[in-house]
């Protein structure tokens, strides 16, 4: 059974019961094959027997699984673990090349569409400058860059792709005047609906959701999530957003907002109260560089390329530190976060003085009756927000939300 002609799997929700008798056991079936899938996704591999004590299965429906799912190629076998007593486990694994997603960012100064296999790394990699975002071009960019990336692939790569998952930010037409855009040109996303628009020139599934939310639930899946059940998360991009995690599950809230960091009120060097996002945004530093008479575009040629412009970054991530640091006091005065993860649009060493200044900047703040989490750097890096967006149509078709798997018996 191939991977696109198959069956459906069947919802992501734990199964109901019949109340006229009895599970439908089609539904059972897919959601057992997705939380083995996502137990196997989370541990990185895992043996029949470990996959039985974590979930609560018995050893002979995980067997069954197991078979179907290694004979879908959707599982391959690792390397036999000898242990002291009995004969070797056999830990199974998720076959990156099982199934592809394409993942598209779309920011104010620039926009990447990857293409990411089943283990969440980038295969294919577009990006694209623009000025500012116009909903028409940047359509055209995602349906001409599908098309050029698949011209890369085989036939049976091309039968292997889940969807398309879009991280953007909402009311894109908002703080136009920060980034230099025409009002007038940007309200045009006032009557656009950009899944629906993508949805109209594609076969993909299509998806959509939050550029911070994307971020942080890339960051849950395939970066420190592991590590820390609670976090709450800040990416810093043309403008800073974020995200929050309770329970190892993504709290998205009522509108899909919740953790966008932006609007925290914090105060500047000034001691009047501003805005987050006027502080610790990548357009303030474009600025600085702009007032300075340095070009500021080698800013969204490569993330993970900048050079060093000197004391405008300096001015930039010190400042950024002081008000990221006000932002932690009032996110961990509201929920007792496990950790402060911190991640942005730039190279390592940029986030690595990024979370130094911060950390300088909280404890030189009133910290009686604040219990400080830890302040850790994003693994996922400058790509998060596209690797969020690829992730959305593999957890819809293949993989249990991370919530589910919080609660493992293991």
């Amino acid at each position: 059974m191939s991977l696109t002609d198959g069956p459906d799997r069947g919802p992501t929700q734990p199964e109901v019961i019949d109340p006229s008798g009895g599970a439908n056991q089609t539904r059972v079936r897919a959601y057992n094959e997705r939380l083995v899938m996502s137990l196997v996704r989370r541990h990185g591999g895992l043996s029949k027997a470990d996959i039985a004590r974590r979930s609560g299965l018995s050893a002979q429906t995980v067997s069954v699984i197991m078979r179907a799912l290694e004979s879908d190629d959707l599982l391959v076998k690792g390397d036999p673990v000898r242990g002291k007593v009995g004969q070797p486990s056999t830990p199974m694994r998720l076959n990156p090349d099982a199934v592809y997603s394409f993942g598209v960012k779309i920011g104010r100064r620039s926009a990447d569409l990857v293409l990411m296999d089943f283990v969440g790394n980038i295969r294919l990699h577009l990006h694209h400058v623009h000025p500012y975002p116009l909903p028409g071009d940047l359509v055209d960019f995602i349906i001409s860059g599908m098309a050029k990336l698949e011209q890369q692939l085989g036939p049976d790569q091309r039968k292997r792709i889940a969807g398309i998952g879009i991280a953007t930010p909402f009311e894109l037409w908002n703080w136009a005047e920060e980034v230099g855009a025409p009002r007038e040109e940007m309200n045009r996303w006032r009557d656009v609906d950009l899944q629906a628009a993508v949805a109209a020139r594609t076969t993909y599934p299509v998806f959509l959701q939050n550029d911070g939310t994307s971020a942080c639930g890339a960051e849950l899946a395939f970066g420190v999530g592991a590590s820390y059940p609670d976090f709450v998360y800040f990416y810093i991009g043309s403008f800073i957003g974020g995200g929050v995690v309770l329970n190892s599950a993504l709290f998205s809230g009522r509108t899909g907002t919740a953790g966008a960091v932006g609007p925290l009120p914090v105060s500047g060097k000034d001691g009047k109260t501003i805005q987050l996002l006027k502080i610790a945004s990548v357009f303030v530093l474009e600025n600085l560089l702009r007032e300075r008479g340095i070009d500021p575009r080698p800013l969204w040629y490569s993330a993970d390329d900048w050079i060093d412009f000197g004391e405008p970054l300096d001015i930039w991530i010190e400042d950024c530190g002081a008000a990221l640091a006000q932002a932690v006091v009032s996110a961990v005065s509201i929920v007792d976060f496990s950790a402060v993860v911190i991640d942005g649009g730039f190279p390592p060493w940029v986030r690595a003085r990024l979370l130094s200044a911060t950390r300088k900047a909280l404890y030189d703040l009133d910290l009686q009756g604040v219990t400080i989490p830890e302040l850790v750097e994003g693994m996922v890096g400058s790509h998060a927000r596209a690797i969020g967006g690829a992730s959305l149509p593999l957890f819809s078709r293949y993989l249990l939300d991370t919530n589910v798997l919080f609660k493992e018996l293991g």
